[in-house]
C-alpha cells in the first residue's frame, strides 16, 4: 500500500488517496459472490432442516430410528413426528434446487479465489502470520485491539492482525473445505463413484450432522465479521471491498 506524507497546501491526488487497492478485483468479486451464495445456502438450508429437523449419527436415520438430537421446531412433513400438532408449509422442492446450484457456484468461486491467492501470494502476504505474530502475546494483543478503541480498530483497514488472520485462514482452509466435503458426502451420485468420501465421516447421517455444525460455526463467524465492520468503520470497509480504495490520508488524520 502506498504510504506518502501529506503536505498542507499541496492538492496532490496521490498524497490524499493511495493508489494501491486495498483489495484486488478478484478478491472483491469472489467476496461478494461468496456473500450472496452464503445467504442463499443459509436460507435454503434452513428450509431443508425444516423438512426433517432431526439429526443422526452413522449411515442410517429416519422417522423410525432414534435421533442424536432434534431441532425443537415443527416439520414441514407430517410423517416427521416432532411433537407439534401442525406442520409448516413444505418448501423442500425449490430449496433443494437452490441449495444444489448455489453450492456448485460457491465451489467454483472458492477455486478461483484459491488459485488467485496462491498465484498472487495473497495468502502469504496478507493472511499467513509472520514469525513475530506466532505467539500468545501477539494473539492477546490482537484480541485487545478488537475490544479496544476505535483508533485501534481503524488500523485494521491497512493490514489484518493475528486474530483476523487466524480466523480467515480457519474459514478458508478448514471450514470451507469441510462444508464442501460434507456436502459432497450427502450426494448419492458423487458417493457412488467415491464412497470413501462418506465412509471416513462415518456415514451419510454423520456427514449431515457435521455439515450442520460447520454451518453454525460459519454463521457465528459472519455475525462477528459484520459486527466488527460496523464497530471499526462501516463506510471505510465497505468502500475498500466495493471499489478497492483504501482509507485516505485525510480520514487517517
Amino acid at each position: 500500500m502506498a504510504d506518502s506524507a501529506y503536505a498542507p497546501g499541496i492538492a496532490s491526488a496521490a498524497s490524499v488517496r493511495p493508489t494501491t487497492p486495498r483489495h484486488s478485483a478478484i478478491v472483491r468479486l469472489t467476496h461478494w459472490t461468496t456473500t450472496l451464495c452464503f445467504f442463499a445456502l443459509l436460507v435454503s438450508g434452513i428450509e431443508l432442516i425444516i423438512s426433517h429437523p432431526r439429526f443422526y449419527w452413522g449411515e442410517e436415520g429416519n422417522n423410525l430410528t432414534p435421533s442424536l438430537f432434534d431441532i425443537p421446531i415443527p416439520a414441514s412433513r407430517g410423517a416427521v413426528k416432532t411433537g407439534y400438532n401442525y406442520v409448516l408449509p413444505d418448501q423442500n422442492g425449490w430449496s433443494r434446487y437452490l441449495h444444489f446450484q448455489t453450492a456448485w457456484l460457491l465451489l467454483f468461486t472458492g477455486l478461483l479465489y484459491g488459485i488467485h491467492g496462491l498465484l498472487s501470494r495473497h495468502f502469504v502476504k496478507n493472511l499467513l502470520p509472520s514469525a513475530g505474530d506466532r505467539s500468545m502475546r501477539a494473539l492477546l494483543e490482537s484480541i485487545r485491539a478488537h475490544l479496544g478503541s476505535n483508533q485501534l480498530s481503524r488500523q485494521q483497514t491497512e493490514s489484518y492482525n493475528l486474530l483476523q488472520r487466524l480466523a480467515y485462514l480457519a474459514v478458508i482452509f478448514i471450514l470451507f473445505p469441510g462444508m464442501v466435503w460434507t456436502g459432497l458426502a450427502m450426494s448419492p451420485a458423487f458417493t457412488a463413484g467415491f464412497p470413501w468420501i462418506v465412509d471416513v465421516l462415518g456415514g451419510f447421517q454423520s456427514a449431515r450432522t457435521i455439515h450442520f455444525f460447520l454451518t453454525l460455526t460459519l454463521v457465528a463467524f459472519v455475525a462477528v465479521h459484520i459486527a466488527m465492520i460496523f464497530l471499526s468503520g462501516f463506510r471505510i470497509h465497505m468502500r475498500a471491498m466495493i471499489t478497492g480504495q483504501p482509507e485516505t490520508n485525510e480520514e487517517k488524520s
